[in-house]
């Protein structure tokens, strides 16, 4: 469980969040929309303790992560933002490993190779392995890096808890800052696919901000809308996504399609 508590943040005199109280709950994929500077990115920012708020609490499963080290947080907690630079010429598979460096020290062992591995194949970026990471698109990139994000909180096959051993593993908390930044639409789909099946896991807390309102739609279990960072609406997205919270909000007129494999797709005039 993942709890926001009378959050609020500041730049200066202007208040980016304003008294945000959320809970995301795991084994659930909630996504935050709103309009530009609705205070999306700050949000998933404080969630990830990247940013500290000067007011309020964040606690994953009840305690405060203030309080909880880097190295504890990194094993823990995965944050895709939306541009990432590689300083140095470093190979695909150098860049997704990093994503293992919380879990091991000094060389990786075969577990992380393995993990590795399979998030590369999941990815389908197996093919660039040997590559520069960059001399890769835009998208591709985007692809490492969801691969490395991933290779955080990847379970090798000997820790994944089992019904008949010791208290449940704590859990593993993924953040997405507007994740589909340079994606094609095919590979929007193949993402959102991807992350549902990931999040499924009892023990993931999943919290991800989108422009793209059908995909939110179609995705989210549990939809946030902020508005000049404060809590506009919350719930599923049949409960978030109204004529009236569109229209006040994105200043639009939405109009309500029938789709067969969606349920309802968003037209805007």
């Amino acid at each position: 469980m993942l709890q926001a508590s009378n959050v609020t943040f500041r730049v200066g005199q202007k208040e980016l969040l304003r008294e945000v109280t959320l809970t995301f709950a795991p084994g659930q994929l909630h996504l935050i929309i709103g309009p530009n500077g609705a205070g999306k990115s700050t949000l998933i920012k404080v969630l990830a303790r990247l940013l500290r708020p000067q007011t309020g609490v964040i606690e994953y499963e009840g305690a405060q992560i203030a309080d909880a080290s880097e190295a504890e947080l990194a094993k823990r907690r995965a944050v895709l933002s939306q541009a990432v630079e590689v300083a140095f010429p470093l190979s695909v598979r150098e860049v997704v490993m990093m994503g293992r460096y919380p879990h091991f020290g000094g060389r990786p062992g075969p577990a992380d190779e393995e993990i590795v591995d399979e998030l590369m194949k999941f990815f389908d970026v197996t093919e660039f392995a040997g590559r520069d990471y960059q001399t890769l698109s835009g998208g591709e990139r985007q692809r490492v890096n969801f691969a490395r994000v991933l290779g955080q909180l990847w379970r090798a096959p000997h820790e994944s808890p089992s019904s008949d051993g010791p208290a449940p593993a704590p859990c593993r908390y993924l953040l997405l800052d507007e994740p589909l930044t340079f994606l094609d639409i095919r590979h929007q789909l193949d993402f959102m696919k991807k992350v549902r099946v990931f999040t499924e896991a009892p023990d993931v807390v999943t919290v991800g901000v989108v422009h793209d309102l059908n995909l939110a739609a179609r995705f989210a279990d549990q939809i946030v809308l902020l508005n000049e960072g404060r809590v506009i609406a919350t719930g599923a997205p049949a409960e978030v996504l109204t004529q009236q919270n569109i229209r006040s909000v994105f200043a639009v007129e939405p109009t309500f399609v029938s789709a067969n494999q969606s349920g309802v797709h968003i037209v805007f005039d």
